[in-house]
């Protein structure tokens, strides 16, 4: 999923039965899920002292990005240095699935090159509506972290 970039990645939910996330950044990511339901939609957030702080898109560059999700590595580049300019971290990896549920297939976790990052996975497959799960991947199997959104 691109070069292995400086990422010390100490967030306080790695040790959290669950995961905190502003509502303004759900309804982003959900937002840009259902304008692009045919396309795998895919980015970086970063955090703040521990806090999710921004949305970075990214272009996905797999050669069939309904099917495969891997983010091209020069934007991927350059959200991670637009992060330490604003002392920020990366705080989780999201991306969507289009037509299937929101589960990690085995092409997502063969790429997730960032073990202490959370991953997002975004689904417009029940029927039309979204469907967001977060997981935690480590050696290849993921766990999943119940979501829950903050007013903040």
């Amino acid at each position: 999923m691109g070069e292995n970039l400086n990422t010390d990645l100490s967030h306080s939910f790695m040790n959290s039965p669950e995961i905190h996330i502003p509502r303004k950044i759900t309804n982003q990511l959900l937002h840009l899920a259902q304008i692009s339901p045919d396309f795998e939609i895919c980015g970086l957030i970063s955090s703040k002292n521990g806090l999710p702080a921004h949305c970075y898109p990214i272009k996905n560059s797999a050669e069939f990005p309904r099917n495969r999700f891997l983010l091209d590595s020069g934007q991927q580049i350059s959200a991670m240095a637009k992060m330490r300019e604003l002392g920020e971290e990366l705080f989780a990896i999201y991306h969507s699935h289009p037509a299937s549920p929101a589960l990690p297939s085995t092409h997502d976790l063969e790429l997730a090159a960032y073990p202490d990052a959370l991953y997002l996975i975004i689904s417009l497959n029940t029927r039309g509506i979204l469907e967001m799960r977060g997981f935690k991947i480590n050696q290849k199997t993921a766990l999943e972290m119940p979501l829950i959104m903050n007013d903040d």
